[in-house]
């Protein structure tokens, strides 16, 4: 898995152990340390799920140092999306009947030394041609903003409300004891500010067509609130749908 036209960044599949410790403290670095979160044993982000996921490592070619990572959990379909990380926080019941594979992209994270936007482009490369070698035909996640305090994304919470819910065939239910609802909480603010709290990758997601749940998960283990974000390949605009594939080559 590597991006062949890109000469700084490559992209591949963990290939061992310690692969797959070298993302955990990337993850620690950035889900615990940057948001002032309790540290973990050995500095290390990790939990059960990485054992059931597929590990992409995104390396600077001339260094060798891991800039980025994230986990892919692939599933057959929606009947398997209780193995997911995302049902640990939300009801997803109305996702079962989806019938096509899917894949639960994880705990990305950009090493903060880096800030090139190089470093995503890759990490979208390599998501594409995993999705169409695989067949995938819905990526979905949990999409997290920094810190618990709701009140400064409130705007936010108004955008996604009025424009970007999900379908209710598939719309995520309350399944978490702590949550904000958007339609409780939320407040119209000009939409370039709005948009300019959203975390980068949720930009994306919905930026292609995109929908996320209609409430908010308070995660104070990791000092940060979530929302499930689904997107189906089959909505991504035809334009954009041709550019990510002409990165990922």
């Amino acid at each position: 898995m590597r991006d062949p036209g890109n000469r700084r960044y490559i992209a591949r599949f963990s290939s061992s152990q310690a692969d797959i410790r070298a993302a955990q403290r990337l993850r620690h670095r950035v889900f615990v340390v940057q948001a002032n979160a309790p540290p973990r044993p050995g500095g290390l982000d990790r939990d059960a799920y990485d054992a059931r996921c597929r590990h992409v490592l995104v390396q600077e070619v001339a260094s060798g140092r891991l800039v980025c990572c994230f986990r892919l959990l692939h599933l057959r379909s929606g009947a398997q999306i209780e193995r997911s990380y995302s049902a640990q926080y939300y009801d997803l019941s109305r996702l079962y009947n989806f019938p096509s594979p899917m894949v639960e992209v994880g705990r990305l994270c950009i090493c903060p030394d880096f800030h090139d936007p190089d470093i995503m482009r890759v990490a979208w490369a390599s998501m594409t041609r995993f999705v169409d070698e695989q067949g995938i035909e819905m990526m979905f996640g949990c999409s997290s903003f920094a810190g618990t305090d709701a009140r400064q994304y409130l705007d936010v919470f108004g955008i996604l409300n009025t424009r970007h819910l999900a379908p209710k065939n598939w719309q995520p239910q309350i399944k978490s004891p702590d949550v904000i609802r958007f339609s409780q909480h939320s407040k119209c603010q000009p939409e370039a500010l709005a948009m300019a709290k959203m975390p980068p990758l949720l930009r994306s997601y919905l930026s292609m067509g995109g929908w996320v749940s209609d409430h908010a998960v308070l995660d104070y283990e990791l000092n940060t609130l979530h929302v499930f974000v689904g997107l189906e390949v089959k909505a991504i605009p035809p334009i954009r749908a041709r550019l990510l594939r002409a990165m990922a080559g």
